[in-house]
């Protein structure tokens, strides 16, 4: 009688479980991202009562306490244990400490590129209660100085390649009284001290708590500069609860703690340091580290290195399955892959190629306050829904006029949520549990982002400026960006920024900057439509000196389309959606169009250069 009970039992729980599985072939992906969401949950609400606080450096001290021994950083021939690093972080500390004297509180600008150095500078730091301010290492001049204003650092160590780029604004930094250092053990320019000789004569003993004592969840931990650097970078505040959200992205994707990442994104972007660096640190495991990326080199480092887990943005994989095909392209021990941007096409490609591991496609803002992760792995989805990071940070997609650029609203004047399946604008309700702090010194900025009264009068909501679209089985899809900014190369490009630059060129009158798409690329890739001063001809040379000479390579147009006249909206907006949507073809375009070509300047676009680009021959 019991086991005809107990069989009975069973075949009904076997039951249930098969109807759970018709009704949602996602379930048991459900139940795992939300046990690790819970625990997450609870890990946050004891950081937040633990006196004194615990920082993701108290992680990485209590890992270099655990395993000493074991490798942290890789790069190139040489290997630092977590011990080492430890060390390496305390000389620099210390060099910092007597030489730029810095207190906690202090922001310090690091202008370097991917290299041990600059993992040993943002530890230190961080053990003074200083916060780093991480420069991108493309910008120049104007933009360069304006990333002091906005984060006011007392103090700049730049790597010596960029040696360069600092003597071009020294002046103006040492009129603002900003202290500069150079990763060299000498250094002959006035006003530019050296700072390897005195790390290297520096203690590597532990510094005391004590001096980044008033240090909590709230306080800034970074500044992330984003969607400008392509002439006035905004500089987005990281605090400790933000840089600790993004460093258990790594635990939702299912790292483990034997996993070797490899980080060739730059350690100045979101993805390669807060998801990279940072999440490394948070299960203790060891980083190879490199340069730059290189497709070429791509799969020989991860044999070399036994790398199990890699980043992408959506390009670098459609790089890496451009790159001419291999006996061996499946011998290599990477499982997972972890990041933004990849197109369906791309991601089976991916698969196909290369084997199976696993992509967890993630969506979020540096500066936002919503995030999705796909951890179901459905090929082209961003992202799954999940009611409990929905009760965590509430959010909507709502009807958006893309011609108008501004949201639909109802005959009560609020806006209007879509149905499943239809495309809308992601917004984020501001709240305790999920804030937006938004830009430092940049209130104008700031406000830009939020949305009020959007449900109700009185709500308060988060911008992402990006339209998407949720299926019925929960998955989420990017559609395409919004308003005066899109993305190419993995950066964003705010189009009004680079108008403002090409404007300073003597024959241009007007400028209207926009993204058009490419075949075979993701994104979109710059173009404007210009006018030109009256009985002036365009100067394509001067044109691309002068972007050349303000803009980093991936924000300078790529195309130009000159025009009697810009069209604008009725209330005189200028029209970058039927732009887009025209494209650069000249074949349908009669206007005149320019090509920058590299290292040449803008030339005639011309039928032959339109066929070599869609077809693949030119690389954009």
């Amino acid at each position: 009688m019991i086991a005809y009970i107990l069989y009975t039992a069973l075949a009904g729980l076997a039951l249930l479980l098969l109807l759970l599985y018709l009704r949602n072939p996602y379930i048991c992906q459900d139940l795992s991202y939300t046990i690790t969401a819970i625990k997450i949950a609870i890990r946050m609400s004891k950081f937040k009562k633990q006196k004194p606080f615990y920082s993701i450096l108290d992680c990485f001290l209590e890992k270099v306490a655990r395993q000493p021994h074991k490798k942290f950083i890789v790069f190139e021939e040489s290997s630092y244990t977590y011990s080492q690093a430890d060390k390496e972080s305390n000389r620099v500390a210390r060099a910092l400490s007597k030489h730029a004297q810095l207190k906690e509180g202090d922001t310090v600008a690091l202008f370097l590129g991917n290299e041990p150095q600059f993992v040993w500078i943002w530890l230190a730091l961080t053990k003074l209660g200083c916060i780093a301010s991480l420069l991108n290492y493309n910008i120049r001049s104007k933009s360069l100085l304006h990333c002091f204003s906005c984060c006011e650092a007392k103090v700049l160590v730049a790597g010596t390649d960029l040696r360069g780029a600092v003597e071009e604004v020294l002046p103006t930094l040492n009129q603002q009284g900003v202290r500069v250092f150079i990763l060299s053990e000498d250094c002959d320019v006035e006003g530019i001290e050296s700072l390897s000789d005195k790390i290297q004569q520096a203690s590597d003993q532990p510094l005391s708590p004590q001096l980044r004592a008033n240090i909590n969840l709230k306080s800034p931990a970074l500044y992330i500069y984003t969607s400008g650097t392509t002439g006035l970078p905004k500089a987005a505040v990281i605090n400790h609860e933000r840089l600790w959200m993004a460093s258990f992205v790594q635990a939702v994707a299912g790292v483990h703690s034997d996993d070797i990442i490899y980080v060739y994104l730059p350690l100045y972007h979101s993805s390669g340091f807060l998801m990279g660096l940072c999440g490394a640190i948070e299960k203790g495991i060891t980083v190879v580290l490199r340069r730059k990326f290189s497709a070429s080199h791509f799969w020989n480092d991860c044999r070399k290195y036994n790398v199990t887990v890699i980043q992408y943005i959506g390009e670098i994989m459609r790089y890496l399955c451009n790159t001419p095909k291999r006996d061996n392209d499946r011998d290599h021990k990477v499982r997972l892959a972890l990041g933004n941007g990849i197109r369906a096409d791309t991601w089976t490609d991916f698969l196909q190629r290369f084997g199976a591991i696993r992509i967890c496609e993630c969506y979020g803002a540096t500066e936002g306050n919503i995030g999705f992760i796909n951890y179901a792995g459905k090929v082209g989805a961003i992202g799954k829904e999940n009611f409990l990071h929905k009760m965590g940070c509430p959010y909507a997609l709502i009807r958006y006029d893309t011609e108008k650029e501004e949201p639909v609203k109802d005959s009560r004047g609020f806006c209007i949520e879509v149905p499943r399946g239809e495309t809308g604008l992601l917004i984020a309700r501001i709240a305790e549990r999920s804030p937006f702090i938004g830009y430092a010194k940049n209130s104008q900025q700031t406000e830009k982002k939020k949305v009020r009264d959007v449900f109700v009068k009185g709500d308060l909501y988060f911008n992402s400026g990006d339209l998407l679209k949720i299926d019925n089985e929960g998955f989420v899809f990017f559609q395409d960006r919004i308003g005066d900014t899109f993305r190419w190369k993995g950066e964003n490009v705010a189009t009004t920024e680079v108008a403002d630059h090409l404007l300073m060129v003597d024959c241009i009158k007007e400028a209207n900057v926009y993204g058009v798409k490419v075949p075979g690329h993701e994104g979109r890739i710059g173009m404007a439509a210009l006018t030109l001063k009256e009985n002036m001809d365009f100067d394509g040379k001067a044109a691309y000196q002068h972007v050349k000479n303000f803009l980093p390579s991936y924000a300078r147009p790529r195309f130009i389309r000159i025009q009697d006249a810009l069209v604008v909206t009725g209330t005189f907006k200028q029209m970058k959606v039927k732009l887009g949507e025209e494209g650069f073809n000249p074949a349908v375009i009669r206007d005149p169009l320019f090509y920058l070509e590299d290292n040449k300047g803008y030339v005639p676009m011309t039928q032959e250069i339109f066929s070599s680009i869609a077809e693949g021959r030119i690389r954009l």
